[in-house]
């Protein structure tokens, strides 16, 4: 298999990126149809009106609910066809952006990246979480959702994932400069049906 490598060294992953690409009709009618179990507890850490970035916005309903909110939200998804149902659905004006293209600095209060930054390479983690913190404000939010498993692969559906273990994802995220605010493992279950314990981070940039 042919591996793409992108701008800022972030590798995508063509059998990843082919899934969504196929199946977004599917996907966004199946999944994600109210909003995260954790998103209105992040919201509430958050001034009003702030600037929220959410990175792989999917159907869109997370990010018409920070709308709802009166947030001002950045929806962005890598694949056209993921954006492309989010604005059908919820019109949220999502915009295609990869991960490897967010190159803002210091121009939002909070990103918001639910179960997606699992489909990055565990190599390419570190240079994400970089980008993503160098994207926030002093102070700014950021939380984020992983499938926790003992090291890089796929599911049942042929999609890569980290599957980082607990203590690997933490030293992931203070080695990018993040303060851990809060920690949560809790059982969930993937879009190929495994039973799997999921761990989701809210973090901050320091002032």
């Amino acid at each position: 298999m042919v591996v793409l490598k992108l701008e800022v060294g972030i590798t995508a992953d063509p059998a990843t990126l082919a899934f969504y690409r196929a199946n977004a009709p599917q996907y966004t009618r199946d999944f994600a149809q109210k909003p995260s179990r954790h998103l209105d507890a992040f919201l509430d850490r958050l001034k009003a009106g702030a600037r929220v970035m959410e990175l792989g916005c999917g159907a869109g309903c997370d990010a018409a609910r920070m709308m709802e909110r009166g947030f001002d939200v950045d929806a962005t998804d890598g694949t056209p066809e993921m954006a492309a149902k989010a604005n059908e659905h919820y019109g949220v004006g999502a915009r295609v952006m990869r991960f490897d293209e967010l190159m803002a600095d210091d121009d939002y209060d909070a990103v918001w990246a639910n179960a997606c930054l699992l489909h990055v390479g565990r190599s390419d983690l570190p240079t994400l979480l970089t980008a993503i913190r160098r994207a926030l404000r002093p102070c700014g939010w950021h939380f984020a959702s992983y499938k926790l498993g003992n090291g890089e692969g796929r599911d049942l559906l042929g999609r890569l994932h980290n599957f980082p273990d607990p203590q690997w994802l933490e030293d992931s995220y203070y080695n990018a400069g993040f303060a851990i605010e809060g920690v949560e493992i809790f059982p969930g279950q993937g879009a190929d049906g495994t039973p799997r314990d999921w761990m989701a981070l809210t973090t901050r940039r320091p002032s």
